[in-house]
C-alpha cells in the first residue's frame, strides 16, 4: 500500500473522519468521501470529492468503490434504540460485501475496546460485530479498538470536560472507578493513518491506548488539577445509566440519547492487553492522559499540530444566526452577505479597535475596558500600532492578533480579565465575483461554573453589539465612505 492510493473515507462528517481526509489529502492520496448530504462537505475538503449516498443503497456504495484500494469504515449508531445494532450490522455487512465486488483489498475500521468475553454493553459489542461482519466480508480488515477519545470535539470527552467544569461537587455512580486506558486523537489518528503503509497481509485486531490507565474519577480529578479547578467526587451506588444520562442530559450539552450509550460503555474495563499495536506500529509511542487533555485544550496554537481545536468542526455547518454550545465552546456566530469583495470586507475588520472603535456601542466598549481596567486588566489603552495595517501579534486594545490572513481572515485573542478565554474571528469568503459571506464568531472557553455564569449574564448585551457590528462591517465593504 506504499505511495499514494484512491481511498474512500466513510463518515467523513464526522468526529474522526473530519480529521482523517485532511491528513490523507495533505499526504497526496486521491481522496474519496462518502457522504449522505454532501453540502455538509461543501468547502470543506477542497482536494478531495465527495460523493452522495448511503450505506443502504448498493447503487451509490459502488460508485464511491469503484478504483478504490483503500477504505475506511467510520460510521456508528449512537442510540439508545434497540434496533441500532442491527442496521449497524446489515449497513457493514452491506459495505463490505459492495467494497469486496468493487476490488477494495483493505478496510480500515476503528472499534471500541474490551474484551471480547466480557458481559460487553450493547454499543461494545455492536462495534466488535461490525468488525466481524467486515472480517467476513473478504477484503482484509484492520480493525482499531480504541477506548475513550480524548480530543476537542470527541463526545465521551466533552461529557468529562462539561461535568468537571460545571460541577464543584460531582455525586457519582459507581462506574466510575472502572479502568480505562483513554487515547489521545492525535494517536488515533496516526495509527489510521499508518494503516496504509502497514506490511501485513492477514487481517488484524489492533487494541490502542494511551500511556496511562485510569478510572473516570481519576480522570475528572486529574482534568481538574490541569485546569486549576478544586473538584470532589462523592461515589454512590444507586446512580443507574439511564438516571445517570438524564442527570448529564441536565448538566451538559450531551444529550441523553448519547450519554446512556456511552455510560453503559463505562461500565466495562477497557485497558490494552494485546501489545501487537506497539510491535507493528514502533514509531508510534501514544502519549499520556496529562498530555491528551492538554493538546485538547491548547487554544493558541495557529500553526502546527492538526489536533489543534480550531479544526475540531467547521464554523460553517453552524446556522447563519447561532448562539450555543460546540466543542466545548460557547459561541455567538453572525452571517453576513456583503454585496462587495472580500478585500473590502476584511479591510473593514482588520481596523477595527484604536481610535475608530468597534463600529457599535463603543461606549459599551470602553465601559467594558474601565471593568476591565478596575480589576487589575489593561482596558482599551492600548489602542493599535497602525489604523489600517494587521500583524500576527499585534495588540488592538485588550485583544491580540492570535492568527491573520490577508484579504480573509482575522482572529484575535482577548487579553482581559475573563473567567475563561475567549476569541473573536472574522472571516471573508467570496460568494462569487461580486458578493462575499462575513462569518463573525465569537467564541467563549469558561473556567469553571462562573465561566459560564459570566457569559450568559453578558449574552444580552453581545446579542444585540456582535449582530450590530456584523452589519455594519458589511455596510462599510459595500459604502466605504460612509464610515466613521
Amino acid at each position: 500500500m506504499v505511495g499514494d492510493v484512491r481511498i474512500l473515507v466513510t463518515g467523513a462528517t464526522g468526529y474522526m473522519g473530519g480529521r482523517l481526509v485532511p491528513l490523507l489529502t495533505d499526504a497526496g492520496h486521491d481522496v474519496r468521501c462518502l457522504a449522505r448530504n454532501v453540502e455538509r462537505l461543501t468547502g470543506r475538503f477542497p482536494r478531495a470529492l465527495a460523493i452522495e449516498g448511503d450505506l443502504v443503497d448498493d447503487a451509490s456504495l459502488r460508485r464511491a468503490s469503484e478504483g478504490v484500494a483503500v477504505a475506511y469504515y467510520l460510521v456508528h449508531s449512537m442510540s439508545n434504540l434497540r434496533a441500532f445494532a442491527q442496521r449497524d450490522h446489515d449497513a457493514a455487512a452491506r459495505f463490505g460485501r459492495v467494497a469486496h465486488e468493487c476490488g477494495v483489498r483493505r478496510i480500515v475500521y476503528l472499534g471500541g475496546l474490551g474484551a471480547d468475553g466480557a458481559e460487553l454493553s450493547p454499543h461494545l459489542r455492536s462495534r466488535h460485530e461490525v468488525g466481524e461482519v467486515l472480517r467476513q466480508s473478504g477484503p482484509q480488515i484492520i480493525e482499531f479498538r480504541a477506548a475513550m477519545i480524548i480530543g476537542s470535539g470527541s463526545v465521551s470527552f466533552e461529557m468529562l470536560r462539561y461535568l468537571t467544569e460545571r460541577l464543584p461537587v460531582m455525586i457519582a455512580p459507581k462506574w466510575v472507578v472502572t479502568r480505562s486506558q483513554p487515547i489521545a486523537i492525535r494517536d488515533v489518528l496516526r495509527y489510521l493513518v499508518a494503516a496504509l503503509e502497514l506490511r501485513q497481509p492477514d487481517s488484524m485486531i489492533y487494541e490502542i491506548g494511551g500511556a496511562d490507565v485510569v478510572t473516570y474519577k481519576e480522570m475528572m480529578l486529574r482534568y481538574a488539577r490541569l485546569r486549576g479547578l478544586k473538584r470532589r467526587v462523592i461515589v454512590v451506588p444507586f446512580f443507574t445509566p439511564r438516571l445517570s444520562s438524564y442527570w448529564v442530559h441536565l448538566v451538559t450539552p450531551v444529550p441523553a440519547r448519547l450519554a446512556q450509550p456511552l455510560i453503559l460503555g463505562l461500565h466495562n474495563e477497557v485497558v490494552v492487553r494485546d501489545r501487537a499495536a506497539l510491535r507493528d506500529f514502533p514509531d508510534i509511542d501514544p502519549v499520556g492522559f496529562d498530555e491528551a487533555v492538554l493538546r485538547a485544550l491548547d487554544r493558541y496554537r495557529t500553526i502546527g499540530p492538526a489536533t489543534t481545536w480550531f479544526d475540531a468542526f467547521d464554523v460553517r455547518t453552524l446556522p447563519s444566526e447561532f448562539s450555543g454550545v460546540r466543542e466545548g465552546m460557547l459561541i455567538d456566530r453572525r452571517e453576513r452577505i456583503a454585496n462587495a469583495t472580500p478585500r473590502q470586507v476584511a479591510s473593514v475588520f482588520t481596523q477595527l479597535g484604536g481610535k475608530r472603535g468597534w463600529l457599535y456601542g463603543n461606549q459599551l466598549w470602553q465601559l467594558r475596558g474601565l471593568l476591565d481596567r478596575a480589576v487589575g486588566g489593561i482596558g482599551l489603552r492600548r489602542g493599535r500600532r497602525s489604523a489600517t495595517d494587521v500583524r500576527l501579534g499585534d495588540a488592538i486594545d485588550f485583544w491580540r492578533v492570535d492568527a491573520y490572513e490577508p484579504d480573509r481572515l482575522l482572529r484575535l485573542r482577548a487579553e482581559m480579565k475573563l473567567p475563561g478565554k475567549a476569541w473573536l474571528e472574522f472571516d471573508a469568503h467570496p460568494i462569487d465575483e461580486r458578493r462575499t459571506r462575513l462569518t463573525q464568531t465569537a467564541f467563549f472557553e469558561p473556567r469553571g461554573l462562573f465561566g459560564f455564569l459570566y457569559w450568559y449574564a453578558v449574552a444580552p448585551f453581545h446579542g444585540r453589539i456582535f449582530g450590530k457590528m456584523a452589519s455594519q462591517i458589511a455596510l462599510l465593504a459595500e459604502h466605504p465612505t460612509e464610515g466613521p
